[in-house]
């Protein structure tokens, strides 16, 4: 199992995946988006399972400022510049991915 967790410190969903996995003896990677974004070929992997539009996060703080409910843009160039538009956590074990705070997935991982 190899457990890679995306999101910021300040998420309390991203608290909360980090603490299900803890709680559970389970080691993870953890990646705060404030200092490191995705990589093309992670975000690739992680559109495999979870479609583009549904990664942007238009309720964020990131995206009102940007104005962007106005804005005709490429979304995946965006999410790449900028990854505080991100949904997050998003929770990824190998070729699966969820977003959100999804136990009752992750608790199938681990069986």
């Amino acid at each position: 199992m190899n457990i890679q967790i995306f999101g910021t410190r300040k998420c309390n969903n991203t608290k909360k995946a980090q603490r299900f996995f803890k709680e559970r003896g389970i080691k993870f990677h953890f990646r705060d988006l404030t200092e490191k974004g995705l990589s093309n070929g992670e975000l690739q992997n992680i559109c495999r399972v979870i479609p583009l539009d549904d990664l942007i996060d238009t309720d964020s703080k990131q995206y009102k400022k940007k104005g962007m409910k106005y804005m005709v843009f490429d979304l995946e160039e965006e999410l790449l510049e900028d990854p505080l538009l991100l949904k997050t956590p998003i929770v990824r074990n190998g070729k699966d991915a969820t977003i959100g705070y999804q136990p009752d997935v992750w608790k199938k991982w681990i069986t």
